[in-house]
């Protein structure tokens, strides 16, 4: 079972930036795709952005030009730097893994909110 630790989130204003962390650990084999997911208040968790061991990234278009994923493969990480924030965008953010062909558990996930 691969564990998952997100970190970074908070209070920002829009127009505003944050730097999201999730570090990966336990039974880690070869971690194929690593992806940031995200839940808004009263909405389904949606996929936000994702990124592969070779360092391709798919996004959901709501993003574009503002997120940029990245990962760490040896440090078994994956980051999301989110810029020019706007309200929509507060929601809980999950990171999510996936090895051996399947996903993993989720982690316990990271509040952003974004407000004036």
């Amino acid at each position: 079972q691969v564990q998952l630790v997100e970190s970074g989130g908070g209070l920002v204003q829009p127009g505003g930036s944050l730097r999201l962390s999730c570090a990966a650990s336990g039974s880690i084999y070869s971690i194929n795709v690593m992806a940031w997911y995200r839940q808004g208040p009263g909405k389904e968790r949606e996929l936000v952005e994702t990124i592969s061991t070779g360092g391709n990234t798919n996004y959901v278009d709501s993003v574009k030009g503002r997120f940029t994923i990245s990962r760490d493969n040896a440090k078994n990480t994956v980051y999301l730097q989110m810029n020019s924030l706007k309200p929509e965008d507060t929601a809980v953010y999950y990171c999510n893994t996936r090895q051996l062909g399947m996903w993993g558990s989720w982690g316990q996930g990271t509040q952003v909110t974004v407000t004036s």
